[in-house]
């Protein structure tokens, strides 16, 4: 099959090289975002689907919008069979929805109707769910809610982040796209219309869905942070400063720390929340790289009682600054 291929971030490299080296598709274009700046330096940097299309030679086209009638064009002119879509993070105007013979194919990291939107898998973590999977949909105007063609199932392990999970998902996406362009290419694909029930909405994450606020359960921050790493990044506030924060561990047998409270040791920061504490694993201050809490403790040498969050200012009850 003639494919094009519309991704952006590392989760859609796995499909896109699977593309690349099949003998029985072949990838006649590729759409993904602009290249953005990163970096102290703010220099312009490819997305990762970008730099591997380029890399071989395909041609990529990085519109701001696919509204554009030069893009329009330029699809209608490459004759696919198909559009393949993993997380390009541009709406498909229905002027192009029925471009291709068969479609645009979206992997989707959920079970649908379950998250609908750009991040099903952060959400669901951050939710506490412990199954999901991925979905093979046909694109139309509304949000995600397409018939599907095939999908399978993923357990939510107790310690996996976004990035884990996504990663897993990604590879398990190469062989459910296979299967559908398969069946699409003998013309025995049968997408089914999505349930009318069980529907939830994943809307893209932002830095303040990273805010740890110390009172929830030790439980709930324990997804959040998992739910948002490696991005937007989990944080809280010490001294009035941002801390990030990266997967902490539940202590359950520590139930008498106030919600936000630290308490150092030698070898461990434990933190108080609404429940049982939780132990600090990597952190990184303000403009430094990461470090284990406990080397961060050592070199900011918090006073008994200093808090986290809240403004992150002084120790707990005082108020304004250090004692």
């Amino acid at each position: 099959m003639r494919v094009l291929f519309a991704g952006t971030p590392e989760v859609a490299l796995p499909v896109l090289r699977w593309l690349m080296d099949s003998p029985s598709h072949e990838v006649v274009g590729v759409l993904t975002r602009a290249d953005a700046r990163q970096g102290r330096g703010r220099t312009l940097h490819p997305s990762p689907v970008a730099a591997l299309a380029r890399q071989a030679g395909l041609e990529v086209r990085t519109p701001a919008t696919l509204r554009e009638e030069e893009t329009q064009e330029w699809v209608r002119g490459l004759h696919a069979d198909v559009a393949v879509v993993v997380a390009y993070g541009r709406l498909v105007p229905a002027a192009l929805l029925e471009v291709p013979q068969h479609g645009w194919l979206n992997l989707h990291f959920s079970l649908l109707p379950a998250w609908r939107g750009a991040a099903p898998v952060q959400r669901a973590i951050i939710a506490g769910d412990t199954l999901t999977g991925a979905s093979v949909f046909r694109l139309e105007e509304g949000l995600d809610t397409g018939p599907v063609y095939a999908h399978v199932t993923a357990s939510i392990e107790d310690e996996d982040t976004a990035g884990d999970l996504l990663a897993r998902l990604a590879e398990k996406g190469v062989a459910l796209v296979d299967e559908v362009l398969e069946q699409l290419a003998s013309g025995t694909a049968a997408p089914v219309a999505q349930r009318e029930d069980g529907i939830t909405l994943a809307p893209v994450l932002t830095p303040a869905d990273g805010e740890i606020r110390w009172s929830e359960t030790a439980a709930a921050i324990d997804r959040r942070i998992r739910g948002v790493t490696p991005a937007p990044g989990a944080h809280t506030t010490y001294e009035g400063a941002r801390l990030r924060l990266g997967p902490v561990t539940q202590v359950p047998e520590v139930t008498d720390l106030p919600a936000g409270m630290l308490q150092v040791s030698k070898h461990e920061v434990l933190v108080g929340t609404g429940g049982c504490a939780v132990r600090l694993g990597q952190v990184a201050p303000a403009g430094k790289k990461w470090m284990a809490a406990d080397a961060w403790a050592r070199g900011a040498h918090p006073a008994a009682g200093a808090v986290l969050g809240s403004g992150g200012v002084g120790q707990l009850g005082v108020e304004g600054g250090a004692a």
